[in-house]
């Protein structure tokens, strides 16, 4: 068997029936994680007088930076596996 089949036979049952619709709340997800870390990057400027951030607050950012890589990594994950043809995109449906 290719990698495709294997990868599709083990990935796809895991996953719901896949609609374009069905990907907005993934897209959502990554893209509120985004606005949080920018935000707080914005307000961290804002709120520096000396231009130093405290350890508190870089490990605030920090936070928000993993969070958001991690989703941002996992997005590019179910882009690969729809792109490769290890999911299925029902077709005819958003």
């Amino acid at each position: 068997r290719t990698m495709r089949a294997v990868n599709h036979e083990v990935i796809n049952p895991q996953i719901q029936a896949l609609t374009i619709d069905g990907l907005r709340p993934v897209l959502c997800l990554v893209a509120n994680a985004r606005a949080r870390y920018l935000k707080a990057l914005f307000d961290l400027g804002a709120s520096t007088k000396d231009d130093t951030p405290t350890e508190s607050q870089l490990d605030d950012l920090a936070k928000l930076r993993r969070a958001y890589d991690e989703l941002v990594n996992g997005a590019k994950a179910l882009e690969t596996a729809v792109q490769r043809g290890y999911l299925d995109i029902q077709p005819g449906k958003r």
